[in-house]
């Protein structure tokens, strides 16, 4: 074993140099200082041999905490979230939930946004998913110790995001009432109520009352939202071409007419309504139709927010009217310009 140390030294000793070169660190002037230091200790290389994983330990305990979530309440996307987060980090892991340490959660994360790409905010995400997890096993005193305690928040850079301007809007609404009347209320609702598209796809024809929709927003948190005038006409427009039982505003899967499932000509699916996915590629094609750039359904929320704001709505308003809980998070979705901040400053502080 004492023939290997050297070799494992080494080793070490060329890793760490390979790794400060990546990131443009003068080797010359620390590549003695970090042998001296390497001298001082014993290095053997880890083995790479995969010890038995016992997946019915982990398979029960992610089932045990998926319980407690659900009866938290929980919605199924966030259950499904917690679920394939947890049993993607275990098996890029491979340790069973008990083994797991600190440094392991660490080098997971490392290599997770230097090898695979992920941005800091997902891998943030991921370590959230985990500290759940971990507190909820030391809460029911089926772990004595929690490796999170250790692991602190990744800070990501917050990067500015813009909404549309007022000529981009106008493109995107000729584009949708050139493509059809669904496309022209999925447009203008998104404008006027600032939904997330989650949200569009869940709402049903009975929760629409005038210019006002119930809606569900995340943690199983209802609030009103409201149609302005535009909306409000392409909402009328869209569901005189209805001809269907269906109780959502956007049935889901398309079928052909007289399908005999049906048992009558229907242009719509009976059961069901449309997923977000569906939603956030009709976006896409009007926005790529009407030449505006990333039309993603976030920047038609960013900026129903920033336009109240920008009209006098004040701050709170705009977060109750988003579904935010706090006032920070809907101050991420606000592009305010220098401009407004000149005329605000000349009309608020003396």
């Amino acid at each position: 074993m004492e023939g290997q140390q050297p070799d494992a030294r080494q080793s070490l000793y060329e890793s760490i140099l390979l790794v400060l070169m990546n990131e443009e660190v003068d080797i010359s002037r620390v590549k003695n200082g970090i042998y001296v230091a390497l001298n001082g200790y014993e290095v053997q290389e880890r083995t790479t041999e995969i010890a038995l994983i016992s997946q019915e330990r982990n398979e029960y305990l992610l089932k045990k905490f998926m319980i407690a979530k659900t009866v938290k309440g929980c919605t199924p996307r966030t259950l499904r979230y917690y679920r394939d987060t947890l049993k993607f980090v275990f098996d890029y892991i491979g340790k069973t939930v008990d083994d797991i340490t600190s440094d392991d959660i660490r080098m997971y994360s490392i290599i997770r946004m230097k090898k695979d790409g992920v941005t800091e905010v997902t891998a943030d995400n991921e370590l959230r998913v985990l500290r759940s997890f971990y507190g909820y096993l030391q809460r029911e005193e089926i772990l004595t110790s929690n490796p999170m305690l250790k692991i602190e928040c990744i800070r990501a850079q917050r990067v500015k995001k813009t909404a549309f301007t007022e000529m981009e809007i106008e493109k995107l609404r000729i584009q949708a009432m050139e493509t059809g009347p669904r496309e022209s209320m999925i447009v203008e609702t998104l404008l006027s109520t600032g939904m997330r598209v989650a949200e569009l796809a869940q709402v049903r024809l009975c929760e629409i009352e005038g210019n006002r929709v119930l809606t569900h927003g995340k943690g199983k948190k209802d609030r009103y939202t409201y149609l302005n005038a535009k909306a409000e006409l392409a909402m009328d427009r869209y569901l005189k071409t209805r001809n269907d039982d269906n109780p959502y505003l956007i049935p889901g899967r398309i079928m052909q007419r007289g399908d005999k499932e049906l048992e009558r000509p229907a242009a719509f699916n009976c059961h069901g309504h449309i997923e977000r996915h569906q939603i956030e590629e009709t976006l896409k094609g009007i926005a790529q139709a009407a030449g505006v750039a990333e039309g993603n359904p976030h920047k038609y929320r960013r900026t129903c927010a920033t336009m109240a704001l920008r009209r006098g709505m004040p701050v709170e308003q705009v977060s109750k009217m988003l579904g935010h809980e706090q006032l920070t998070t809907t101050q991420i979705y606000l592009d305010i310009d220098e401009e407004n901040m000149k005329a605000a400053h000349r009309k608020y502080v003396v």
